[in-house]
């Protein structure tokens, strides 16, 4: 497994986070120079601007007042007047040449400053975006790292109950199983002679309480009828083995004399 393979993804993408900020601050910082470059060539030419109207003005004065000096006769002043317009003239010859370089570069840093204001837009909106798709990863990763958690437990439940704990048809086969077998050893146990004759003690003594409760009931009064019935089914018993008996001994006695 590579480096990469075994990074934390959430330092990867700090680490990418981190980068485009400094990136974006390096910009910022650089597009800070360049208005700040565009304001100072602004100042200036504001400032040879004002010179150049105070330098027209003196001019003109001075030719107005050497004029004044020529039709007043005065050579001398006229002179002095004369020389001191072309003094502000050549002033504002260079003064005019100045400043039209100056808005040259004015013109040149207000492009290269509109221009970086612009870059420093995009990449703002460039940075955001990737703020929020470091969001968006953040809880996709958080997501992921949830189900991998499930799919193990899952993955350990399913390899538990595979090695040591049985299925449920498993179970249900042994259940079943158990009562089956129990269901044949109980009929076979209803077939056999032992329980034929537990069934015949059962009844002989049934028939013994039932006899013993007929004389308490007879001895106490109670269920006379039931007792009467009881002594006439024995008394007709008795008589029906009278009879049956009855022939055989009359056979015996009349055979007797003959004898």
């Amino acid at each position: 497994m590579s480096f990469d393979e075994r990074a934390d993804p959430k330092v990867q993408l700090e680490q990418a986070i981190a980068e485009s900020r400094q990136q974006h601050k390096m910009l910022v910082d650089q597009a800070t120079s360049v208005i700040a470059n565009q304001k100072r060539t602004e100042m200036r030419l504001d400032a040879r601007m004002s010179e150049l109207e105070k330098l027209s003005a003196n001019a003109r004065q001075a030719v107005l007042m050497a004029d004044e000096a020529t039709r007043a006769g005065n050579a001398d002043k006229a002179t002095e007047m004369t020389s001191a317009a072309e003094a502000f003239a050549n002033q504002l010859i260079a003064l005019e040449s100045e400043i039209t370089e100056l808005k040259g570069m004015h013109l040149q840093a207000t492009a290269a400053a509109e221009q970086a204001k612009t870059a420093v837009a995009q990449n703002s909106a460039q940075l955001q975006k990737k703020l929020a798709e470091k969001q968006r990863l953040l809880s996709q990763l958080d997501q992921s790292k949830m189900q991998e958690r499930m799919n193990d437990a899952m993955t350990n439940l399913s390899a538990t109950v595979g090695d040591d704990v049985p299925t449920l048809d498993q179970v249900r086969e042994k259940i079943e199983g158990r009562y089956a077998q129990a269901q044949g050893m109980s009929e076979l146990q209803g077939q056999s002679v032992e329980s034929k004759m537990l069934e015949v003690e059962q009844a002989t003594r049934n028939v013994e309480a039932q006899a013993r409760l007929s004389q308490i009931r007879s001895q106490l009064g109670l269920d006379t009828g039931a007792a009467d019935t009881t002594v006439t089914e024995g008394g007709d018993a008795a008589t029906d083995d009278a009879t049956s008996a009855g022939p055989d001994e009359d056979s015996g006695t009349t055979q007797t004399p003959a004898g």
